[in-house]
């Protein structure tokens, strides 16, 4: 698998590609769902760029914290920005930067937070391809007939066969971006759709590092990833009991805000 694209003296990586498609068609499917709501747009570009910062460094966060014991034998990981970078963490990162700029800008958190959820699942299939590239995030030894072999790859062992559970989280979180949005089309109500994203993507997650093979740090028999998904799946339930005990339909909100 090629991850490397050379164009004179331009180095273009297919992973870098991915992402910076992920975070670009993101922003343009929560930009046309707003325009439709009828919700502030200026308030998303502000969340967009809170994700984007808040996320990054909360990917790098988490990646240091389950390296610590690589870390401590070689500090010059620290420095390294090309590679890793651990997607709960950009996701938990880039929530709670959100929520500090919809705080300040006295928005409703929970309403662009159910917007933007489908988009970031959108995003996270593309990133996923870009792994599939690359070679990262890659899956255990298999004879089965669906497998990928790596000849090239700086992070995967080459020539073995592996399950390729870069493609199948890249098809699941698709798959959960265009569930999500269909059932938003629903009107479903406020905080539903993000319950839906939690509860949907920990399991899947869950599930997908049971194939996984790169190290991802662990804690007793559960991988570092695994335990968050265990908390984002109680968030998750929590979060649709609290909705639709407390929350109001997502249709008569918007519609409030238009009018105003």
């Amino acid at each position: 698998m090629i991850n490397t694209i050379q164009l004179g003296p331009l180095t273009l990586h297919v992973y870098g590609i991915m992402t910076a498609l992920g975070y670009l068609s993101a922003f343009i499917i929560s930009e046309l769902r707003a325009r439709k709501k009828g919700m502030d747009t200026d308030i998303l570009y502000g969340i967009f760029w809170c994700a984007v910062l808040g996320g990054s460094l909360g990917s790098k966060l988490l990646y240091y914290i389950v390296s610590i014991p690589d870390i401590l034998k070689n500090p010059s990981i620290l420095w390294d920005f090309q590679n890793g970078w651990v997607v709960y963490g950009g996701i938990i990162g880039g929530v709670l930067t959100s929520l500090v700029y919809c705080r300040y800008k006295k928005a409703d958190f929970i309403r662009y937070l159910d917007l933007v959820l489908p988009a970031v699942a959108f995003a996270q299939g593309c990133g996923r391809i870009g792994c599939f590239f690359a070679g990262c995030c890659y899956g255990r030894e298999t004879d089965f007939p669906l497998h990928i072999q790596y000849w090239q790859s700086e992070y995967a062992p080459n020539g073995v066969k592996l399950i390729p559970t870069q493609i199948y989280s890249s098809i699941g979180d698709f798959a959960i971006a265009f569930l999500l949005m269909a059932y938003a089309k629903q009107e479903p109500k406020r905080g539903k759709v993000a319950a839906g994203y939690c509860i949907l993507y920990s399991i899947g997650r869950f599930v997908i590092e049971m194939f996984r093979n790169d190290y991802r740090g662990a804690v007793g028999f559960l991988s570092t990833s695994q335990l968050i998904s265990v908390f984002i799946l109680i968030l998750g339930i929590a979060m649709s009991v609290w909705a639709g005990k407390a929350g109001e339909p997502g249709a008569a909100e918007d519609k409030t805000e238009q009018e105003k």
